[in-house]
């Protein structure tokens, strides 16, 4: 009686998500795959003509979706190499022994909290007016200059605003996992004369692979998805230099009206993240060490 109640209890909490991801998720990606075979303008009175997989073929010689593809791929391999060193490196810090690590850890877990559309918009403030006027002031123009206007710093601002947003939430998956560590290990290798470096390369390192690959599958996801904030930073501006996968989808369906074409896009791009995620996954996951 009382299993037949818990699963009760369960299905109670359960049924509304898998209810509201079915409709929210599921269906309209089914209905997306189905959209993606047809050439549409996405206005009901006008037809939708089948064309097969001719709108997947069209895909490899649009040179301005290559071209998104390229910057996705550098702007996620920085940002991933930027987030992850930074978001360890807090984690070293306020697991350490420093006085005020509760306030430290706080203050940079606060930048994930604003939006990623207030957040462009804080950032963009400062990458064109702030720059500009320190620029003036200083005299240091090459470097303090509105970024957004430069095709190369346009990028560079971008992945600096993803770092800034994102090490903090990783340094919490960190946090944890270094907190994992059975303080009993990290003693008995002080006591055979373990320093700072070997301590953490031979023993720290290898126990918080699982923390590992959570990190690196989050940033990895979330940097092939990022929109929000490119539209609000730069909107894949300028000349299209900062223009990702996302932002060119969005654009394909609801500023060229190409319906049929941006749902095969985004189809090939959810497949793409979905490869690339996986081969991470099993890759980090083989050198996870487990306490026994």
């Amino acid at each position: 009686m009382k299993k037949r109640t818990d699963k009760a209890w369960y299905a109670l909490f359960v049924l509304p998500l898998v209810f509201i991801f079915t409709t929210v998720v599921i269906i309209p990606f089914i209905i997306g795959i189905g959209y993606s075979f047809f050439s549409w303008d996405g206005i009901g009175l006008n037809p939708k003509v089948f064309v097969g997989l001719d709108n997947y073929k069209q895909l490899f010689t649009d040179i301005r979706f290559m071209d998104s593809a390229k910057h996705t791929i550098i702007f996620t391999v920085v940002a991933i190499i930027f987030i992850n060193v930074l978001g360890l490196t807090f984690a070293l810090i306020v697991t350490s022994e420093l006085k005020t690590r509760n306030i430290a850890r706080t203050m940079l877990f606060m930048p994930y909290l604003i939006g990623g559309l207030i957040l462009g918009y804080i950032w963009k403030f400062i990458f064109t007016d702030a720059f500009s006027k320190i620029g003036e002031i200083t005299g240091w123009n090459k470097i303090f200059f509105n970024w957004l206007l430069n095709p190369n710093f346009a990028l560079a601002a971008l992945i600096i605003v993803a770092t800034w947003q994102m090490a903090g939430y990783i340094m919490i998956i960190y946090i944890t996992g270094i907190q994992g560590i059975p303080g009993d290990v990290i003693e008995a290798a002080r006591v055979d004369g373990a320093g700072f470096f070997d301590t953490l390369f031979r023993i720290k390192f290898p126990l918080i692979m699982p923390s590992f690959t959570i990190c690196l599958f989050m940033t990895l996801s979330n940097c092939f998805k990022i929109f929000d904030v490119n539209l609000s930073l730069t909107g894949g501006g300028p000349s299209q230099a900062t223009e990702m996968f996302a932002m060119n989808i969005y654009n394909e369906i609801f500023s060229l009206n190409h319906y049929g074409y941006g749902q095969a896009k985004a189809i090939l791009f959810f497949i793409v993240v979905g490869i690339v995620t996986l081969i991470q996954v099993s890759i980090t996951k083989k050198r996870e060490v487990t306490m026994q």
